[in-house]
């Protein structure tokens, strides 16, 4: 229900306090029926909405989220593809061609994420530094939503940075092993 009450007021979640019959309700995991409410209530929104300037830096954060989905499946197909090397459902003659191809792709993955780690650092920034330049008197208001949305998702890069390096190293070790084996091989 909190959810469909941002669609249509514009409050988002974390900022709604809902009441229905005197009481708060703060339990949204639960049936609305075991709340107490039925069809025909009258459900009481307390709360703020983002400002124009917070919403347009949120909508900025969702895209990025979208690009960081799609570099993290990209991240799973090379996980898989190099899975798939490992347990030998490669012919030993591509694998090692196979394996720069994967280093390639995972260090493009990992830069990519640096990108975007470098573009959500520049969000709320620029909102600060333009109200500097118009020299306001005004403080720029809290965007906490904002500032919640960045940190959550600056977490979920870094994660998928680390699972990028650990990747990248497990290739790294595998082309040293097959290099090992050809050195041993030509002797």
């Amino acid at each position: 229900m909190a959810l469909l009450i941002e669609q249509v007021t514009g409050v988002p979640v974390p900022f709604q306090k809902l009441i229905c019959k005197g009481k708060s309700l703060k339990e949204m995991e639960q049936p609305l029926s075991a709340l107490g409410v039925k069809n025909g209530c009258k459900v009481m929104l307390i709360g703020k909405r983002n400002s124009p300037e917070e919403e347009a830096e949120l909508k900025k954060l969702k895209d990025f989220e979208k690009s960081v989905e799609q570099i993290a499946n990209k991240l799973e197909e090379i996980n898989k593809e190099f899975t798939g090397i490992q347990k030998g459902f490669l012919a030993k003659d591509l694998q090692a061609e196979a394996l720069n191809h994967l280093d390639k792709r995972i260090k493009g993955a990992a830069e990519q994420f640096m990108k975007i780690l470098e573009q959500i650092d520049a969000i709320l920034d620029n909102v600060f530094l333009e109200r500097r330049r118009k020299l306001t008197k005004n403080l720029p208001e809290n965007f906490s939503d904002c500032k919640l949305k960045k940190k959550g998702l600056v977490k979920k890069v870094q994660a998928f940075l680390a699972q990028c390096d650990t990747v990248e190293g497990s290739i790294g070790q595998e082309m040293d092993k097959l290099q090992s084996k050809n050195l041993a091989l030509a002797e």
